[in-house]
């Protein structure tokens, strides 16, 4: 008995083909990592509009929230016009790509409004830099985004 190829075995091929494709692709899916901005984001949002307030004071004022990086440090600058005593709150790095990159350091100012923060302390990334911060019971947020080098 000769064995010849035919149309049956086309269809074989094809649908042999496409298990694979989605065994492959379901494989991949289920490998990636994927991370919610935080654990609790949908308490998040509720406090959204907080946020937005935050934001608009901060848009409000003379003198903002200003970041500079050098080679040694991340210095996060307060306004000067802001007794400095009274300024608290937090400063986090959130990095959208990998949450165990994810860094909060709480305000204490050094000298000329500065919170000086060592690069030792960070692994490079793109992060964004969200300053939550209040002075005389007034709540502030500034946010930008910041690239550390290794």
């Amino acid at each position: 008995m000769k064995w010849r190829y035919n149309w049956g075995w086309n269809i074989v091929l094809l649908f042999s083909g496409f298990v694979i494709m989605i065994s492959v692709m379901v494989g991949m899916s289920v490998s990636q990592k994927i991370d919610l901005i935080s654990d609790d984001y949908y308490a998040m949002e509720l406090v959204h509009q907080e946020k937005i307030d935050k934001i608009k004071r901060a848009n409000g004022l003379p003198n903002g929230v200003t970041w500079k990086l050098n080679e040694q440090y991340l210095d996060v600058v307060f306004p000067e016009n802001i007794q400095q005593n009274s300024i608290g709150g937090n400063v986090i790095l959130y990095c959208p790509s990998d949450n165990r990159k994810d860094r909060s350091f709480p305000i204490q100012l050094g000298e000329n409004h500065t919170l000086r923060i060592p690069k030792t302390d960070l692994e490079p990334g793109r992060y964004r830099l969200q300053v939550d911060w209040s002075a005389n019971e007034v709540t502030y947020w500034h946010e930008g985004v910041i690239n550390i080098d290794g």
